[in-house]
């Protein structure tokens, strides 16, 4: 099934690459995306995480959540 990707997903994803192996805390998720968008809250940000996670689960690459930090993407190998 194909799943339609929404601009938080992609700017999210986007970040996450250019920083790939590297800790990419909220704040700067949060800041980038506000940039884009009115406000953007935490909690938004956790659940566009999750979806994205869903849709690369086959990519040979993880999103891992470093609590209370942020997200770190990573290779599966």
């Amino acid at each position: 099934m194909l799943r339609a990707w929404t601009q938080r997903e992609l700017a999210i994803l986007e970040i996450l690459m250019q920083k790939a192996g590297s800790t990419v805390l909220k704040e700067h998720i949060k800041a980038h995306l506000s940039t884009l968008e009115s406000e953007v809250t935490y909690n938004a940000i956790e659940i566009a995480v999750h979806r994205l996670r869903k849709k690369i689960e086959d990519g040979g690459v993880n999103i891992r959540t470093l609590r209370g930090l942020g997200y770190l993407l990573e290779s599966k190998e």
